[in-house]
């Protein structure tokens, strides 16, 4: 058996398919869990609570953490420490083990220039110290309590079907409502974004490797250097629409955080828009001779998506 906690979102749902590739028993867990296979096992729970947890990984071999939380600091901070604590006693007791899908908050503004797994933790934003205490959290079973347990990293998420990324909001989102795209900071640096059907792709394969437990690994991501402004000439020559965008500075984001929550939420990150934003995923690439997809053929499949 191998259970997904957290079984709708972007990479959950590509990552149920992928998983087919290894075991014919799929768990699905979410608060609404809804069939992706046909005949995965669906199962109800609320992450937050230890017993719905304990139920949901019991019997199984491998737990895939992919739960996306409301992108709120009050919310991260309350539940996903509980969240962590409780998956971890649950594969502990259950002997199952752990694959935690994790984003680059925790690392330090110098390292997002280019970003390894051996990138300096130094997080200077809020929910990078939740993301920095959740890291120690694994690391702490790992080392004290023999947890067997992986963390896999992705960039900024864009692919079929994600309606939250970056990308799908501030550009293809406003482009098809007959809107002008708008980027943050500056469009001029380089930005990688990871696909998530590769993402998908690659956390099945850490899921199922052994010997890849007890590191961290980044996500296949493409290696192509394309900035801001590029990205999206790219969407709108696909969209047949005219490449018009504006810039959101964080002055701009300040005023706007006042009225509108998502942007008070996100301006605390957008220094991630300022300098270039490179996530290498060699390591993943080269020990198992993977092929990120390009973004020539990803733009075109998120858009037709």
């Amino acid at each position: 058996m191998q259970t997904i906690l957290g079984s709708g979102g972007a990479i959950g749902t590509p990552l149920a398919k992928e998983l087919k590739s290894y075991t014919d028993k799929i768990r699905l867990v979410a608060r609404k869990p809804v069939q992706v296979n046909g005949d995965d096992e669906l199962f109800p729970a609320n992450l937050t609570l230890a017993a719905d947890v304990d139920r949901a990984v019991a019997g199984s071999e491998v737990v895939y953490l992919t739960v996306g939380l409301e992108y709120n600091i009050k919310v991260w901070r309350r539940d996903w420490p509980v969240i962590m604590k409780n998956v971890i006693d649950a594969c502990l007791k259950h002997n199952a083990k752990l694959v935690f899908l994790d984003n680059v908050y925790m690392y330090a503004e110098s390292e997002i220039p280019h970003m390894t797994e051996n990138s300096i933790i130094a997080p200077s934003s809020k929910k990078g110290k939740v993301r920095a205490a959740l890291h120690n959290m694994i690391l702490q079973a790992i080392q004290q309590k023999g947890l067997k347990a992986l963390i896999a990293r992705s960039a900024d998420f864009y692919g079929p079907d994600v309606k939250n990324g970056m990308l799908s909001i501030t550009v293809q989102g406003e482009f098809k409502k007959g809107k002008s795209a708008y980027w943050q900071r500056n469009a001029h640096k380089i930005h990688t974004f990871t696909y998530t059907p590769d993402a998908a792709i690659g956390t099945a394969i850490l899921g199922n490797t052994p010997d890849a437990y007890g590191e961290v690994w980044h996500l296949p991501t493409s290696d192509e250097k394309l900035t801001g402004k590029e990205f999206i000439e790219k969407i709108a020559a696909e969209m047949q629409v005219k490449p018009k965008y504006y810039i959101l500075s964080k002055f701009v984001m300040g005023l706007m955080g006042i009225f509108v929550p998502i942007v008070k939420e996100i301006r605390e990150m957008s220094y991630q828009y300022d300098r270039d934003y490179i996530f290498d995923s060699s390591k993943f690439n080269k020990r198992f001779n993977f092929k990120p997809t390009t973004y020539a053929k990803g733009i075109p499949a998120s858009i037709a998506s």
